[in-house]
C-alpha cells in the first residue's frame, strides 16, 4: 500500500496537469497588446497602434506591429517577356 499512494499521486498529477499552448499571434490584425505580469500574452485584436494605444492606458502593456500580418503594399505589375512589337 505506501508504493500503491506515490504511484497514484504521480499519475493523478499528470492527469490533472493541462497541456501547454504555444502563444500565437492572430493574422488578421495589424496590432497586438502586449500585456505584462505573472502571465504575460499578447492580445491581437486591434486595428491601429492608435486604438491599442487608448486601450492600453493604466494598464502594464504596450503596443506592437503583428509580425504575422500580412502586407497589403501594392505588387508592380509585371512585364511582359515579349519585346514591344
Amino acid at each position: 500500500m505506501r508504493r500503491a499512494w506515490p504511484t497514484l499521486m504521480a499519475a493523478g498529477m499528470l492527469l490533472a496537469s493541462a497541456p501547454a499552448h504555444a502563444q500565437t499571434y492572430d493574422s488578421r490584425y495589424p496590432v497586438c497588446m502586449q500585456i505584462y505580469g505573472p502571465v504575460g500574452y499578447f492580445d491581437c485584436r486591434y486595428g491601429s497602434l492608435e486604438q491599442c494605444r487608448y486601450l492600453a492606458v493604466g494598464r502594464s502593456a504596450s503596443c506592437v506591429v503583428n509580425p504575422y500580418f500580412p502586407s497589403r503594399t501594392p505588387t508592380p505589375p509585371r512585364r511582359s517577356s515579349r519585346a514591344a512589337e
